[in-house]
């Protein structure tokens, strides 16, 4: 079996995922996006059990799915979704020493997520999961072609 394309690469992959990332949330930094897309990633993550945890992570690049599942505590019961805001002021408090996390950031994230990954995929991991989990990794677009997985 040949190498996974995600493995092969994984560093222009991610690039081009966080260069989405800070593009659509209007950051400056690399730091900065990362600590926004992480802090997304922790506050989706706290909403679901191991097994749920996984199936997600299967769908996702190989370093944004290493991002995921970083510092996870699988034995951490899982919390209910919660309004969009709330989320979002959850994501800002992570790190918020060093957290320029914007109010779009769930959105966003979502938005290169899905620029980035086979979408059927996704959203067949994502019927599966928790009231909540669509509407989380929901881009709004006004072109869907806008949301087409790129080939980087």
């Amino acid at each position: 079996m040949p190498m996974p394309w995600t493995y092969r690469h994984a560093t222009r992959e991610f690039r081009s995922f966080l260069g989405d990332a800070k593009e659509r949330m209007s950051l400056v930094s690399d730091n900065s996006t990362y600590t926004a897309v992480d802090a997304v990633f922790q506050v989706f993550r706290r909403r679901l059990t191991p097994t749920q945890v996984m199936m997600f992570a299967d769908v996702l690049p190989s370093v944004p799915r290493a991002i995921f599942v970083y510092r996870w505590n699988p034995e951490a019961a899982p919390v209910p979704f919660a309004s969009l805001e709330q989320l979002t002021r959850e994501a800002q408090r992570v790190r918020k020493d060093h957290n320029l996390t914007p109010d779009n950031a769930i959105e966003a994230t979502a938005w290169a997520l899905r620029r980035h990954v086979d979408q059927r995929s996704l959203d067949r991991v994502l019927d599966q999961l928790p009231d909540g989990a669509v509407q989380f990794w929901t881009a709004r677009v006004d072109d869907p072609r806008e949301l087409e997985q790129r080939i980087v």
